[in-house]
């Protein structure tokens, strides 16, 4: 029998990390045709892809012919960055830069998903026409892999993003979600920072801002240039670990919050806060209430059975 295969197409870049399936899915849903790529993790779902083969790339880009290319990889955590830099500016700026070109060349749609990371913190909330000053390499890297991007490519979009959390396969995947056991095992008191604003953002709703992007554009040429998604709860991370404790009815108690600035690890901004309102104005976003994704996301790895009970019933 026909399957009736959507015509409009679109190409993922790390559809196997957190925020590339949420990508993929949002996609795939909406009556878009989705393929998606990745490297380590690749097999059998998506593309096996090294975005550093330049030769790999062109050939996907000229083979599907996409409408649109989502380029979620990169290397996000900062302190992997700073103690391997020539990688992550290969990944995060070289593999830009390519895929940008590529996706020129065939006319096509580029978001370049970006960081909060690429402002200091000292005055926010920023606007996408403020001056990025990144404090760690990792923000460095990801302002140079915009620069690329819109280099290579001018019709190209830059999305910014803060701290994504999420449906997750590993608890680690997501700084939101790696604090749980922390919550969970309250027999031991854990040290949470409350000094850094964060705020959290679900990976669905920036994969729903992605697809309403494009769309739009598909209408809308002159839909190109930075753009800010965020959550709109300021939290730090002690106060999204007793809103974890909270919504799954365990004790908080035992969570201690640190108000001095960190002093191990790549530098973090203060407050990062992103300002919206340009794709709101565009009628674009979609925000998940932090207490409904988190408690969505994290139920699998609910270790105590009993309190699924009270949760769910």
């Amino acid at each position: 029998e026909d399957v009736d295969i959507p015509s409009r197409r679109v190409l993922i870049t790390g559809a196997t990390g957190l925020l590339g399936r949420a990508v993929f899915k949002e996609f795939n849903e909406n009556n878009w045709n989705a393929v998606g790529c990745g490297y380590r993790r690749a097999q059998p779902r998506f593309e096996q892809i090294n975005l550093l083969d330049s030769i790999a790339v062109h050939d996907i880009i000229h083979d599907f012919q996409p409408h649109v290319v989502v380029h979620c990889a990169a290397e996000r955590r900062p302190d992997v960055v700073e103690s391997q830099p020539d990688a992550a500016s290969q990944l995060n700026v070289a593999a830009s830069a390519n895929l940008a070109k590529e996706a020129a060349g065939i006319g096509a749609f580029l978001i370049y998903i970006s960081t909060d990371y690429v402002f200091d913190g000292t005055s926010p909330p920023y606007k996408e026409s403020d001056v990025p000053n990144p404090l760690n390499l990792y923000g460095k890297t990801k302002l140079e892999g915009e620069k690329a991007v819109l280099e290579n490519n001018e019709g190209a979009a830059v999305l910014r993003v803060p701290v994504l959390y999420g449906e997750v396969e590993r608890l680690e995947e997501s700084a939101v979600t790696v604090m749980f056991d922390k919550v969970q095992f309250s027999n031991k008191s854990a040290n949470m920072d409350h000094w850094q604003q964060r705020f959290p953002t679900n990976v669905k709703d920036v994969a729903a801002v992605c697809r309403q992007l494009a769309e739009k554009r598909m209408l809308d040429p002159s839909v190109k240039g930075t753009f800010h998604w965020s959550g709109n709860e300021q939290m730090t991370k002690y106060e999204m670990a007793c809103a974890i404790a909270d919504a799954f009815n365990l004790p908080s108690s035992h969570l201690r919050p640190i108000t001095d600035s960190p002093v191990v690890g790549a530098l973090r901004p203060r407050n990062a806060q992103l300002d919206c309102s340009k794709l709101e104005m565009l009628g674009i976003g979609q925000r998940t209430p932090f207490r409904a994704g988190i408690k969505e996301s994290l139920w699998p790895f609910l270790v105590d059975k009993r309190w699924r009970q009270t949760v769910f019933h």
